[in-house]
């Protein structure tokens, strides 16, 4: 198994810290939304993950958290609260918020095939774990508290940014008008709000250094490692956010336990259209649901997916996705056919077993998706048995989750009644005594109730008449 790992910006030989188990934790959504398309990518491409270790032999532990308190509406502690936020424009409470868009994400994710996380933490059950984490901070010397405010200080460590690869001297020459004068370097985070900040914040808690409610960052951290210990393997998101969330919460876990926090970083790419990458503010606000409406399977998107590789940008058009729909029902066409044929086999043939190890081998080498797409493709038009076809599928599909075991298989469709059936027979008799005139009154008669019939080598058919 080999991963591209965004901190040595290089693909890896993938060991993981205790041999046979996985531990991996994902970035889930700030539920103040519905999920765009593009959020969507990148769970697509943690499900491939999801599903490529499982079938490696690993066993995952795999943790996904919902933000539900302490997203600003800037990454850089500018700006309220997202759900505050949007509070004040529809009426309602933010825990109504957080659970009609919680249940919505995954309603989402249940129509794209994606498997549910081990464990789905919410940041508003965790919050005395992420105060014992800030604490722990405190106590190392890490933070100060201005304004109200609990402050990470990033001069009390030496590789702040080492993931993005961050110049400070760059970024300090450079920076713009700073907007929380209370900071002591503009790159300092806040690890915990109090009153002080927000006066009518909706959530809030006790804590040692005020009623309030914690940063961002310090959510994932003190989930993470509450769930998965204080180093584990894989840590996965979108590559928006390598440059602040990803790099604050290694500062954070990192100067709070002493050592080396995460062992793989792995990001996906954006979706982009051609007004550039898409996002709930460009005004391209594309949904699963609107894709729904317009009568897309869900199932077409997550193939349009699979056709990119997660580390490329995909460019979005409806066009793609036309391709991406007709591709999909081409395969699901051949499905039907070879399940109209045969049972998958119980031991496939070494010809297939070769299809599925390439298949295998592609999504093993940092998930080629592409690359094991074309494996399947190869193996539908491949001379192999039905039944070898169907057994090579199935497996490919247990990584791919286009649900292709679900599909029917193939009926064709009887074309006329039983009437009409009749009235051929009657034909055919009349033709084998010769009676051409009947034959014909009969051909007409079936023209008329719409339908014309042919007389091929293996005997007469009707069609509609169209």
């Amino acid at each position: 198994m080999k991963l591209y790992n965004t901190m040595s910006r290089r693909i890896e030989e993938f060991v993981p810290i205790v041999p046979g188990k996985v531990s991996m934790y994902c970035c889930g959504p700030t539920v103040y939304n519905y999920a765009h398309i593009g959020n969507l990518r990148t769970y697509i491409f943690e499900d491939l993950l999801h599903r490529t270790l499982i079938r490696a032999g690993y066993d995952l532990c795999h943790v996904m958290n919902i933000t539900d308190v302490g997203h600003l509406t800037g990454d850089g502690d500018d700006g309220e609260d997202k759900l505050g936020k949007r509070s004040r424009e529809t009426g309602k409470s933010v825990w109504e918020i957080a659970d009609f868009y919680t249940k919505a994400f995954f309603a989402d994710e249940k129509d794209l095939d994606i498997i549910r996380p081990d464990i789905i933490c919410k940041a508003t059950d965790h919050i005395q774990d992420m105060i014992d984490l800030i604490k722990r901070l405190e106590d190392r010397g890490h933070t100060y508290t201005s304004g109200g405010n609990v402050y990470f200080s990033i001069d009390t460590i030496d590789d702040y940014g080492k993931l993005a690869r961050l110049n400070l001297d760059d970024l300090k020459s450079g920076a713009r008008i700073e907007v929380d004068s209370n900071k002591r370097n503009p790159k300092d985070f806040v690890l915990w709000f109090t009153n002080s900040k927000f006066k009518d914040q909706a959530m809030t808690w006790d804590s040692p250094w005020g009623r309030g409610y914690p940063g961002w960052h310090i959510e994932c951290s003190a989930m993470s490692m509450k769930y998965l210990g204080e180093q584990f393997d894989i840590h996965c998101g979108g590559i928006d956010a390598i440059p602040v969330h990803h790099t604050n919460e290694i500062a954070q876990s990192e100067a709070a336990t002493g050592h080396t926090w995460v062992n793989y970083w792995c990001h996906g790419e954006f979706l982009v259209n051609d007004k550039g990458k898409m996002s709930k503010s460009t005004g391209e606000f594309l949904t699963l649901s609107l894709l729904k409406e317009k009568g897309y399977d869900p199932l077409d998107y997550r193939y349009f997916c699979l056709s990119g590789h997660y580390r490329s940008q995909l460019m979005f058009s409806y066009e793609a996705l036309d391709h991406a729909r007709a591709a999909r029902k081409g395969i699901v066409q051949k499905v039907a056919e070879l399940k109209a044929a045969a049972a998958p086999a119980a031991e496939p043939s070494e010809e297939a077993r070769k299809y599925m190890a390439d298949f295998d081998s592609a999504m093993e080498n940092d998930l080629s998706a592409p690359q094991a797409l074309s494996v399947l493709h190869l193996l539908l038009k491949s001379p192999i048995s039905p039944s070898d076809k169907l057994a090579a599928i199935y497996h490919m599909d247990g990584i791919l989750g286009l649900d292709l075991e679900s599909v029917e298989p193939y009926k064709e469709e009887k074309i006329g009644g039983d009437e009409e059936w009749a009235l051929v027979e009657e034909r055919a008799k009349a033709k084998k005594e010769r009676n051409y005139q009947r034959a014909d009154e009969i051909r007409a008669e079936l023209l008329k109730r719409g339908y014309i019939v042919k007389d091929t080598p293996s005997g007469p058919v009707l069609e509609k008449n169209v």
